[in-house]
């Protein structure tokens, strides 16, 4: 399937699917622990960015990597660049990704949707949460672009360079329940 012919289809279908290498998947549901996290992210960022020319969406938009590349849907996404203050089907300029970790996504979010989000060449911080205990992860480039990681755990004030945010990391998991995954 090409990029062209994925955007079409999947206009068509009940549930979201990402675009990898010519071939489509499923988006699998989240918990709610997941989604508060998500939305605790959101709305912090969204209070610090507000009047800043910034968008910050969350889980159903689409991140172009390339234009003959992958589609995904990160949990959380901002954009600062002017070429996507106009965007109506996905963005392209992203500065920061974030998402929130889960079993059955956690190595593909830190293996192949990663490799591929480093092809966008406006994204400056990629960020991992934790679902299961207070632990952030921030993928950050540097100047010789490198990527360097930094963790942020419980007591600890999170820090994103890429829209000058701070944070208690305790905000981002404000009123969540974090509990062994199999418990419902």
């Amino acid at each position: 399937m090409t990029p062209k012919e994925y955007l079409e289809w999947e206009e068509k279908q009940p549930l979201k699917y990402q675009y990898m290498d010519g071939e489509v998947y499923a988006m699998t549901g989240v918990t709610i622990p997941h989604t508060e996290i998500a939305f605790n992210f959101a709305s912090s960022l969204r209070n610090h960015l507000r009047g800043k020319g910034c968008k910050v969406l969350i889980a159903d938009v689409k991140v172009q990597v390339s234009e003959r590349g992958s589609y995904h849907y990160p949990d959380v996404v901002v954009s600062c660049d002017e070429r996507d203050q106009k965007a109506f089907k996905f963005l392209q300029h992203p500065c920061l990704i974030i998402e929130v970790l889960s079993p059955s996504t956690e190595g593909f979010d830190r293996g192949k949707k990663f490799r591929n989000y480093r092809k966008i060449e406006t994204l400056k911080e990629y960020v991992l949460v934790s679902a299961d205990q207070q632990l952030i992860e921030c993928f950050r480039i540097n100047d010789n672009g490198v990527w360097e990681l930094y963790s942020f755990s419980e007591n600890e004030e999170l820090t994103l360079e890429s829209i000058q945010f701070n944070c208690p990391i305790e905000l981002i998991y404000e009123d969540v329940i974090l509990t062994d995954e199999s418990e419902s």
